[in-house]
């Protein structure tokens, strides 16, 4: 399948180039575009790849390529739009959009989110064991807790070729857009440590939200949230869960911690299932999987066993976004799930300001 990547920044470099060049048994990369000249030629020289562009509309009217891979940071809803217009398949990474009227946007087409966590190995065993626990009905809670240290400290490993090429205006016009559809989200008046808990919500605990839509389904309600700290500072969100339980999600942004930590844990009557994820750049570092039992009625006697895969997450992704492709199998997230994050990450700004008195309007209204 041939493709075109669109964004050549941190992501593409540490994680998509090394994958889709040893997956050459499924992927060609023909084109790569971005705003940086730089990054699409560093992207272009790794991949063996001619075609080099900094704008959109030139790459998709030239084609050559099955389907279009979306890696550049904010909102991915008018490139979508775009790329499913001109008849190609789309895998985007998340968020798919800042607001709902980007979804309703789209015209029909195949697309495929990234939530790569969802197709971690170690993931899709927990919701195996849930399934044999009863599913939903048996969750009494999930609680998640990530401690999040810079994306420099994460990377460093990586020796990225940097962006110091782009036009100060274009990019200054680019993140006055973004505003304004925060704004459309939010309300013209949405102050910005809500602006930031909406910004959190979609750029990183989407993560978790997109798990909890897999083992429970998406919350309906949000009961409490609270933000302190500098920006992005630390959230904490809680709720109902759809069916039955609770979730509970504690995030910190921690400059300076030693490494990435991401914990979900999801308690039942008779014991937990504990999934550890470690920092999404390092390739083939396993999830572990906690699974904890113990005998009805006897205090004391239970078992404690973990369990693990190297397979990579971001990988599985790849072949079932071939699969999605040229076979027709279905994605564990399209547009209606990607909305779903979106409506949930509304809903948590939107209960944030009111706890605060704080203005809020748009969609989060």
């Amino acid at each position: 399948m041939k493709l075109a990547l669109v964004g050549c920044g941190a992501v593409t470099q540490a994680v998509y180039v090394p994958l889709l060049s040893r997956r050459r048994d499924l992927f060609e990369v023909t084109a790569v575009c971005d705003l940086s000249r730089t990054l699409a030629d560093a992207v272009g020289d790794r991949l063996g790849t001619a075609r080099r562009y900094t704008e959109l509309a030139e790459l998709l009217a030239d084609g050559g390529f099955d389907a279009v891979v979306m890696l550049f940071s904010g909102s991915h809803g008018e490139a979508v739009r775009q790329a499913l217009a001109a008849g190609y398949a789309v895998l985007c990474e998340k968020p798919l959009a800042l607001t709902r009227a980007e979804v309703a946007a789209l015209p029909e087409g195949r697309l495929m989110v990234g939530y790569m966590k969802q197709y971690d190995p170690a993931v899709r065993r927990a919701e195996e064991l849930l399934a044999e626990l009863g599913g939903p009905e048996a969750v009494r809670s999930v609680e998640v807790t990530v401690l999040h240290p810079s994306g420099e400290s994460q990377l460093a490993f990586a020796n990225l070729t940097q962006a110091r090429d782009v036009d100060p205006e274009l990019l200054g016009s680019l993140r006055g857009a973004e505003r304004a559809l925060v704004s459309r989200a939010l309300g013209e008046t949405a102050t910005d440590v809500v602006r930031n808990v909406y910004g959190v919500s979609l750029g990183s605990i989407c993560h978790d939200l997109s798990l909890l839509r897999r083992f429970t389904g998406s919350p309906a309600e949000i009961s409490y949230v609270d933000a302190w700290g500098p920006a992005p500072g630390s959230i904490e969100i809680s709720g109902p869960l759809p069916v039955a339980g609770r979730f509970a999600i504690r995030w910190h942004y921690l400059e300076d911690y030693p490494a990435y930590r991401e914990t979900v844990v999801i308690h039942h009557d008779r014991g937990s299932l504990e999934l550890v994820f470690p920092s999404p750049y390092l390739m083939n570092a396993p999830t572990t999987l906690t699974v904890v039992s113990g005998v009805s009625g006897v205090f004391g006697s239970g078992s404690r066993n973990e369990w693990r895969d190297v397979t990579e997450a971001f990988e599985v992704q790849l072949a079932a976004f071939h699969a999605f492709v040229n076979d027709g199998k279905p994605p564990l997230t399209g547009a209606s799930g990607a909305l779903e994050d979106i409506v949930t990450a509304q809903r948590i700004a939107a209960r944030y300001a009111v706890q605060h008195g704080l203005p809020i309007g748009g969609e989060a209204a």
